[in-house]
């Protein structure tokens, strides 16, 4: 298995400093699905949808190595018009 750090930007970048150990990619791309998720439902509760529809591009991304560098090994993009 291997590490996989997730990072946040919506509007604020989070960095992934920790990772998760998955032992494949299609495991990666459920975990980052399931944060995409959470990230649009918890931002619908605190009402910070505005970036989003001001044309803000948020997105999950993977890489190999922790603090965004290294890698990059998916990227989901979400962005509304």
């Amino acid at each position: 298995m291997a590490l996989h750090y997730f990072h946040i930007s919506d509007g604020t970048t989070v960095l992934d400093d920790t990772g998760r150990d998955l032992e494949n990619v299609e495991l990666v791309r459920k975990e980052a699905l399931a944060m995409t998720r959470e990230l649009l439902n918890l931002s619908g509760a605190q009402a910070s949808w505005g970036s989003i529809w001001a044309g803000g591009i948020w997105k999950v991304w993977v890489t190999d190595e922790p603090n965004g560098a290294g890698r990059t090994i998916l990227t989901l993009q979400i962005f509304a018009t």
